[in-house]
C-alpha cells in the first residue's frame, strides 16, 4: 500500500498487494449485490438516465378500450400519436450550464502549486467534470475514479452511477469501505455472442475481478488482482502499490442522494400525455363527427366507414315507409384547453426543478438586476446544494492530486490550503451593478476586473502582458508580480 507519512514527509511502502476479498466478504457483497440490481434506488438511477435521453414511458402509450367482457383491449386503425416534450432534459441542461458552464478555478497562495493544479484540472477535466454533474442530477450521485495513466499522469474516469454500487463506513456515507461496479460486456465464443455479468470490486488494496453467474459471484480466471498503481524499474521488475484510500470519490446532487426526476416525473409524463393526445384529435378527422344512421344499406359500421373514406358516399334506403337519412354530431377540438394546461404543466416543470424560465417577462423593459435575482432565486439555492457537495468531494481528490504531485517529485504541498471556486453562469446587467460599486466609492483590482471578461481564461498571464506593453511604452505598470 502507498501512504503519504505526514512525519517523514514522503509517499511511503507500507504493505505489498495482497490477495482478493475474503470468503465472507464476497459472500455479503454477492447478497447486496442481487439485492440492489433490482432495488427501487438503482431503478430510479436508470430512470432517470433514459428520461434524459428521451426514452421515456410516453412511447408505452396505447389507445385501448373495454370490451363485451370487460376486458382492457388495444385499438388498432386509429391514431395513436407519441409525442415527447423532453422538459426534464431541458432542466438538466440549464442546471449543469449554469453551475458547471464555466471552468472551476483554485485559489491558492503557492503559484508553483497552482500551476500544478492548473496542468491537471484542465479543460479536459472541465468536460468531464460537466457529465459527472449530469450523472448527478440524473441519478443523486456520479462516481469519478481517479487513475495513473499509461503516460504516468493523473487521470480521472467516470464510473456510470447505476453500475457502482457503494459499501460506507459511516451513516453519513462519506468514506467507502469498498466499492463493487457491476456492467454487462458482449464477448463472443466463436460465431456466437453472449453477454456476460463484469463484477470489479474496489478495495482497500487493489481490484478484483469477477462474474456475477446465476446470482453468484465467480472468480474472472482472465484477469489478476491488481493494484491502484504500478511502478516498474529499469530491470522490467514491477511491483504495486495502493493509496491509503479508495480512488473512487462520490460527488453527490444532495446529501439523500436522490435525482432530480424524483420531483418532476409525473410533470413531464403529463406533458408528453396531453401533446399525444391532442395530436391524435386531430390526427382523428373521422371521428370528429358522429354518424347517426337510419335504414343504412349495408353490413356493418366497418363497411360504412369504408365507404366514407374511400367514395365520400353511403347508401341509404327506406324500409316501411322510413326513408333512410345520414346526421352527424359534431365534436368540437378546443385546442386552447390543451394549451392553457399545457403552460400550467411547463410552470410546474420549472417551479418543481428549480430552474428558471429564460422567457421570463421580468426580462423584458425593465430588466435590472433585483429582478434578475428574482428570477434567478430558485435555481441559485439548487446550485448552493450541489456546489456543497461538490466543495466535500473535492477534499478528497484534492488529497490525492497533492499525494501525485509529491510523487512526481513535485513538491510537498499537503499543508497548502486550496479553494475551489464554481463561476456561475448568471445574466447580470453589468452597467448597473458597477454604477453601484462606482457609487459606493468601491475600487477594483484590475486582475478582478480583468476575470470578468468572458473570453479572457488566465487573468494573471492577461496582466503580464499588460504590464509588459506598458513598461516597453513607458507608461504605468498596474502592480503585478509576475
Amino acid at each position: 500500500m502507498l501512504g503519504y507519512d505526514n512525519e517523514t514527509r514522503r509517499l511511503t511502502k507500507i504493505i505489498e498487494t495482497g490477495a482478493g476479498a475474503s470468503a465472507s466478504t464476497k459472500d455479503v457483497i454477492e447478497m447486496e449485490l442481487l439485492k440492489w440490481k433490482d432495488g427501487e434506488k438503482r431503478r430510479r438511477m436508470i430512470d432517470g438516465s433514459r428520461y434524459y435521453t428521451g426514452k421515456q414511458d410516453i412511447l408505452d402509450k396505447r389507445r385501448t378500450t373495454i370490451d363485451a367482457n370487460g376486458h382492457k383491449t388495444t385499438l388498432e386503425g386509429i391514431p395513436n400519436s407519441i409525442v415527447v416534450d423532453n422538459q426534464y432534459k431541458k432542466m438538466v441542461d440549464q442546471k449543469v450550464n449554469y453551475l458547471f458552464g464555466k471552468p472551476v478555478t483554485f485559489e491558492c497562495d503557492n503559484d508553483a502549486l497552482h500551476d500544478a493544479l492548473m496542468s491537471i484540472f484542465n479543460m479536459r477535466f472541465n468536460r468531464t467534470l460537466r457529465l459527472l454533474a449530469k450523472d448527478c442530477y440524473n441519478c443523486g450521485i456520479g462516481w469519478l475514479f481517479l487513475y495513473i495513466n499509461e503516460r504516468g499522469e493523473l487521470s480521472f474516469k467516470l464510473l456510470p452511477p447505476q453500475e457502482v454500487l457503494p459499501f460506507w463506513k459511516d451513516e453519513e456515507h462519506t468514506e467507502l469501505d469498498l466499492a463493487v461496479r457491476l456492467y454487462e460486456m458482449e464477448v463472443y465464443e466463436g460465431r456466437k455472442k453472449s453477454i456476460v455479468e463484469c463484477v470489479e470490486v474496489y478495495g482497500p488494496d487493489g481490484i478484483d475481478y469477477y462474474t456475477l453467474e446465476s446470482g453468484k459471484l465467480v472468480e474472472d480466471v482472465t484477469k489478476e488482482h491488481a493494484p491502484y498503481l504500478t511502478y516498474t524499474d529499469a530491470q522490467g521488475q514491477q511491483t504495486g502499490y495502493n493509496w491509503l484510500r479508495i480512488p473512487l470519490t462520490p460527488f453527490k446532487y444532495n446529501v439523500e442522494e436522490l435525482p432530480l426526476l424524483v420531483h418532476v416525473k409525473s410533470i413531464q409524463d403529463a406533458i408528453n400525455t396531453i401533446l399525444s393526445n391532442f395530436e391524435d384529435n386531430m390526427l382523428q378527422d373521422q371521428y370528429n363527427s358522429i354518424y347517426v344512421l337510419v335504414n343504412y344499406d349495408g353490413e356493418n359500421l366497418a363497411q360504412f366507414r369504408h365507404n366514407v373514406n374511400a367514395y365520400g358516399a353511403v347508401k341509404v334506403r327506406s324500409v316501411n315507409g322510413i326513408q333512410g337519412d345520414v346526421k352527424t354530431l359534431s365534436v368540437q377540438v378546443d385546442s386552447s384547453n390543451y394549451t392553457v394546461i399545457l403552460e400550467e404543466l411547463k410552470k410546474a416543470m420549472i417551479e418543481n426543478a428549480m430552474g428558471y424560465d429564460a422567457k421570463d417577462d421580468r426580462l423584458g423593459g425593465n430588466a435590472n438586476q433585483m429582478n434578475i435575482q428574482s428570477m434567478y432565486s430558485d435555481i441559485d439555492l439548487d446550485a448552493n446544494t450541489i456546489e456543497t457537495e461538490f466543495q466535500a468531494s473535492f477534499e478528497d481528490i484534492l488529497w490525492f492530486v497533492k499525494n501525485y504531485i509529491s510523487l512526481s517529485g513535485g513538491g510537498d504541498y499537503t499543508d497548502e490550503r486550496v479553494k475551489v471556486v464554481f463561476n456561475r453562469d448568471m445574466l447580470m446587467n453589468e452597467r448597473e451593478i458597477m454604477q453601484t460599486l462606482l457609487s459606493a466609492g468601491l475600487t477594483l483590482s484590475q486582475e478582478t476586473l480583468i476575470n470578468q471578461v468572458p473570453w479572457i481564461t488566465d487573468a494573471k498571464a492577461e496582466l503580464e502582458r499588460v504590464n509588459a506593453e506598458d513598461s516597453a511604452a513607458g507608461g504605468a505598470d498596474y502592480g503585478f508580480d509576475a
